[in-house]
């Protein structure tokens, strides 16, 4: 997108209340113009191409063809940055996987303030989502071949940070690990509530046993615990053991759960024990962190720009030296069993 010029937005929504709403919100920024409306799929690909928007929010819930599929039949075809804009569901996280940049859930509550909170937002993830990259049949991870999950004990441990586009990347490379690993400990930037539905959906869709962490829970092989959305996650070490702990806190690079708040811990508790990755996202959350446990012995490992949908937060960590090897989301679990087969051997 030109520098300097305003975000291009296209509204899609069946309610021309709340489209009406999202575009005199939307409209307030001076960065940002609503340039059309579409109240279904079929009208929004009319918009599309008489107004080549930069980005789309969309609804999910929509006559004639849900948000999901309007998705997925999109992507391949315009490559268009959409945000979801929907209520409190776990269908947000079938439109992340659909191509989806990320979500905003609507307000619960009906007041001034949770409407402001809302916008704030919105807008925010709209920004993001302008500079984000959007390919059609983005290679996913797959499952590495030629190697086993190495035998572990409760001294080792990886640990995982991300953000914008940071759902489906956790999903990808955690789907092609083999059962059989080190505790994963797990912050992902996401809101209360959707923190635990992404918990539990990983949890059935994956071999691994996948919780959101509950204050005090012992890392374990083949265990994966999620920080909850506005709690900071951090190791802890109790005798020989490695404890997960979770508790409130002020934001950390803007965010809480923040990635950086865990690395450090990491960093301080386990040593050399430990592997990090930090995938796709904006910002510089886990940055130091993770030079914090690279140079504490750690291996560590970034995703690669081409398939970062944002090259934001693994950037940031390879400039600061944090980053041991870049490797593709297709390629990471093949490069995180190669440094624990590595490992092994020293």
């Amino acid at each position: 997108m030109a520098v300097g010029r305003k975000i291009r937005v296209l509204i899609v929504d069946d309610s021309p209340l709340q489209r009406e709403i999202l575009a005199r919100g939307l409209n307030a920024d001076p960065e940002i113009e609503v340039v059309a409306r579409a109240g279904d799929a079929y009208e929004a690909r009319d918009q599309i191409l008489a107004h080549r928007p930069d980005v789309m929010t969309c609804d999910i819930q929509m006559p004639k063809m849900n948000g999901i599929d309007f998705i997925r039949q999109l992507i391949p075809q315009y490559a268009l940055p959409v945000i979801v804009v929907s209520a409190v569901s776990e269908k947000v996280f079938d439109a992340m996987e659909a191509g989806a940049v990320d979500f905003v859930s609507k307000p619960v509550g009906n007041t001034a303030e949770s409407r402001a909170d809302f916008l704030e937002e919105l807008r925010r993830k709209i920004k993001i989502a302008a500079n984000a990259k959007i390919e059609a049949g983005m290679p996913k991870a797959a499952a590495a071949k030629g190697f086993e999950a190495p035998a572990t004990n409760d001294r080792r441990l990886i640990v995982i940070g991300a953000s914008t586009g940071g759902t489906d990347a956790i999903f990808s490379v955690l789907k092609g690990l083999p059962k059989g690993l080190p505790g994963i400990m797990v912050v992902q930037h996401i809101p209360p509530v959707f923190s635990r539905m992404f918990a539990e959906r990983l949890n059935s869709q994956l071999e691994f046993d996948v919780k959101e962490e509950e204050d005090g829970d012992y890392l374990a092989p083949n265990r994966v615990l999620l920080a909850p959305g506005g709690m900071h996650l951090r190791l802890r070490k109790v005798g020989a053991r490695y404890r997960a702990d979770v508790a409130d806190g002020e934001k950390v690079n803007g965010h809480c759960p923040s990635v950086d708040v865990l690395f450090h811990s990491v960093a301080k508790f386990a040593g050399d024990k430990a592997i990090g990755i930090i995938l796709t996202g904006m910002g510089g959350d886990g940055g130091k962190g993770l030079l914090a446990m690279r140079q504490a012995g750690a291996r560590t490992l970034g995703q690669d720009e081409k398939s970062s949908v944002v090259y934001g937060m693994p950037k940031i960590a390879y400039q600061l030296g944090a980053v041991e090897r870049q490797a593709s989301l297709a390629g990471m679990p093949a490069a995180i069993l190669q440094m624990l087969k590595e490992d092994r051997k020293v």
